[in-house]
């Protein structure tokens, strides 16, 4: 029963799995198959049971169907016998019919193979032309290159490159002949990198050449502008400036509205030549190598070296010549070249990005300042000509405000100025020095005459004179001062105005320059001017005469100095009740000089009247004196009356002074030569002689060869004298060793040793002119006298020694 159950049960699953494999690919019949083969192990003897019997089944459906269609396929059979003759016929027609065909289409085929072959060639013209067309221009690119390259238009080559590059030979890659091209191109931009940097290094050596001619054009224009700006100042100036004097007020306005005039038709005439820089320089090599090297990548390596050259060539500009400062052309060469250095570098500057920068600029002109100003300061210092250094102050200036209007800093500039201002003071000082020593020389020193009213006229105009007396005298008459003064007055004047002219364009306020005309003019006065008269003092040949007129001189020259003063006011506008303005030192100046004088006045007075004395041939063993004073002395006395009578014009004190001088000095060198050590012997007459001699100069004293002198003051110079030889006269020896020491003494001036050496010497002398006094009574008596007043005055000498 089991058994029967399992086999029914697998029945159904057999049919299932053949109902698969019929109706399934048969590449699924694999997995069905292992199903089989899967199950009890009977299943697969079953399986093949049942399949046997499936075959079996579809056989005699087969066979079925094979029955009944079996007619029909007899029938097609004999059908198909039937038409076998008719499709022999219709092979044969057909072959025939091909044959036929065959023979007419031969010639077709050689045409269309003609027009094959046509279409091909149609076909391959039209691919080589639109090859062409694409490689064309390419060609005409690369030709345009080539004409650019011939024609040096570098900067539009490159461009044409980059096209090239960018553009046209990746349509055409593929050919050789692109490639050919591509290999080029960095050859031509390496030419093209070189020429233009020739062309560049052509450039900076032109610049280099012409530098000097840029530099002196935009000074040129500088200097124009400047010119028209000065003039238009000074008219203003003159139209509101306080000026004293009106007349010359007006003549200055006027030559002013002339200057300006010519400096307008100046400028109208010039403004059509007026250059620029581009007129002089040909920048187009700068402009296309900096867009070469842009072009090219390398715009930094382009800098760099221009940088770097025009640093060299700026080192070499700044090198002066060694003769520099020998000539006003030396230095102005040299200042066209900076400014035609550093205008050009302006102009790259502002037409350029990035060649040169403001920082570059900066740094090479302040490079160039601290080099200019070094050459300016060691080679101005060889200048000595004052018209050489107000040049070059000139040149400075314009030098200055060419590159201030450039943008250029110029401060240290006018701060060197100053500098040089000094040295020019100095030049000025040592010429004026020469100028006064050749007016001094060539002065006559005395007093102006004047034959008419013109020539009184000429004078007042050269120096400001006044005085209502000598107005109202009639001609001929003098000036009391001589030639000097009015040449002294003008070239004082001309001093200011040379002052003047270096102050100028300094771009400082009037305060300031009159500070500095003050200044300079007092250098002038207390070192120049003094020195000059105290040389011209002391100098041997210039006389008592001479010394007068210098005193005379300088006391109007003093005068004059307020006038000065004025004169310093009218240029500059600055009134002299400012609180910081300078006063004139010439007053001291020339007091001083006015002081030297009277005492060289004293010292030649007193050597001429030892050169006098040197002359006195006294007898001193005289036994009587001539009844007359010596001839020397009376000589003398005129000498003295005549120079008392020059004295006149000196003020009174100068010539009080030198009168009493010369008084004492004549009263010492008369008690000198009869103390005089050499003298051994003095007789009474030869006193007696003396004593007359003094007695003239007191006759002198009394005349009052000076006014001014109160009384006998004048004779006290001669009152040791006096008293001395008054003793000796008198022989009153008992009066005055009685009253010696006491103040009502009569011979209180008498000194105890003075007299002892004048009676010595007069004992001397009696003893051996009197041989027999020794048996005279009066002469015993004489003697014995003498010895004894002799004894007393050596003990009063001895006391007032120990006193001491």
């Amino acid at each position: 029963m089991a058994e029967s159950g399992e086999a029914l049960g697998t029945v159904p699953e057999h049919e299932r799995i053949l109902q698969e494999i019929e109706s399934t690919d048969t590449a699924c019949v694999g997995p069905t198959l292992r199903s089989v083969y899967d199950d009890q192990p009977n299943a697969h003897k079953k399986f093949m049971e049942k399949l046997d019997a499936c075959i079996r089944n579809h056989d005699k459906e087969i066979e079925k169907m094979c029955n009944f269609h079996h007619q029909g396929f007899v029938d097609a059979i004999t059908e198909l016998l039937k038409v076998r003759a008719d499709a022999e016929k219709l092979k044969v027609q057909v072959t025939d019919t091909n044959r036929r065909f065959q023979d007419a289409g031969k010639e077709v085929i050689v045409q269309t193979e003609d027009i094959i072959r046509c279409r091909i060639q149609q076909r391959n013209i039209t691919t080589v032309v639109e090859k062409l067309q694409l490689c064309l221009p390419v060609l005409e690119m690369y030709s345009k290159l080539k004409e650019q390259m011939s024609m040096k238009r570098y900067y539009s080559a490159l461009k044409t490159m980059e096209q090239l590059e960018n553009v046209y030979f990746p349509r055409v890659s593929q050919y050789r002949f692109c490639q050919l091209m591509i290999d080029t191109l960095p050859k031509l931009r390496d030419d093209i990198k070189e020429i233009s940097m020739s062309d560049l290094k052509d450039f900076l050596e032109s610049i280099r050449k012409h530098s000097d001619k840029i530099g002196e054009t935009a000074m040129k224009q500088a200097q124009q502008q400047k010119s028209f700006s000065v003039v238009l100042q000074k008219q203003n100036n003159v139209r509101f400036g306080k000026n004293m004097h009106v007349n010359n007020e007006r003549i200055l306005e006027e030559k002013n509205d002339v200057v300006l005039k010519h400096v307008l038709e100046e400028e109208a005439e010039n403004e059509e030549e007026v250059l620029t820089v581009q007129d002089l320089v040909d920048f187009s090599p700068v402009y296309r190598c900096l867009h070469i090297y842009s072009a090219l990548g390398d715009e930094e390596t382009f800098e760099n070296y221009y940088r770097k050259q025009r640093k060299k060539q700026a080192r070499l500009v700044l090198q002066p010549q060694s003769s520099v400062h020998e000539t006003v052309d030396g230095y102005r060469r040299y200042f066209t070249q900076i400014v035609g250095f550093f205008v050009v570098e302006d102009h790259i500057l502002h037409v350029t990005q990035g060649l040169v920068t403001r920082a570059y600029t900066d740094e090479l002109w302040n490079m160039a300042l601290s080099k200019i100003i070094a050459v300016l300061r060691a080679h101005s210092s060889y200048c000595t000509d004052p018209d050489l250094v107000l040049e070059l102050k000139n040149l400075i200036v314009i030098f200055a405000d060419t590159l201030q209007g450039y943008g250029f800093p110029v401060n240290r500039l006018f701060d060197l100025l100053f500098e040089i201002r000094d040295q020019y003071n100095e030049t000025l000082l040592k010429k004026w020095a020469g100028i006064f020593r050749d007016i001094f020389e060539e002065d006559n020193y005395s007093p102006i005459p004047i034959g008419s009213e013109e020539e009184y006229k000429v004078v007042i105009s050269k120096f400001p004179f006044q005085d209502p007396d000598l107005e109202k005298q009639s001609f001929p008459k003098k000036f009391p001062m001589s030639q000097s003064v009015p040449l002294i007055y003008i070239q004082v004047k001309e001093f200011i105005y040379a002052s003047l002219k270096f102050s100028e364009s300094l771009h400082r306020s009037s305060t300031e320059i009159d500070d500095m005309l003050r200044k300079s003019t007092n250098l002038l006065l207390t070192r120049i001017l003094s020195s000059c008269l105290l040389n011209l003092i002391r100098k041997p040949h210039i006389g008592l005469t001479e010394l007068v007129q210098i005193i005379i001189n300088t006391t109007h020259l003093e005068q004059a100095c307020k006038y000065l003063e004025d004169f310093i006011t009218n240029i500059t506008n600055i009134s002299q009740e400012t609180v910081h303005t300078t006063r004139l030192y010439g007053l001291s100046t020339f007091k001083d000089a006015r002081h030297a004088a009277e005492g060289e006045i004293y010292t030649k007075l007193n050597q001429k009247i030892d050169e006098f004395v040197q002359l006195a041939d006294y007898d001193w063993t005289m036994a009587e004196s001539d009844g007359r004073a010596s001839g020397y002395l009376m000589d003398l006395i005129n000498f003295l009356r005549s120079i008392f009578q020059v004295f006149t014009h000196l003020p009174g004190k100068v010539a009080q002074t030198a009168c009493m001088s010369a008084c004492q000095h004549l009263s010492t060198s008369l008690m000198q030569m009869l103390l005089d050590s050499e003298l051994k012997q003095i007789s009474m007459g030869a006193v007696q002689q003396f004593n007359l001699d003094v007695i003239q100069c007191e006759l002198f004293a009394s005349s009052e060869p000076v006014p001014g002198f109160q009384g006998d003051t004048l004779q006290l110079a001669f009152i040791d004298l006096r008293q001395l030889l008054d003793l000796f006269m008198v022989w009153d020896w008992s009066t005055y060793l009685a009253d010696y020491g006491q103040p009502a003494s009569k011979y209180l001036r008498v000194n105890p040793h003075t007299a002892l050496t004048l009676l010595e010497k007069m004992k001397d002398t009696s003893k051996k002119n009197n041989i027999f006094s020794q048996f005279r009574k009066n002469d015993r008596d004489r003697q014995k006298l003498i010895e004894t007043v002799v004894k007393q005055l050596r003990g009063l000498v001895t006391g007032m020694s120990q006193h001491m």
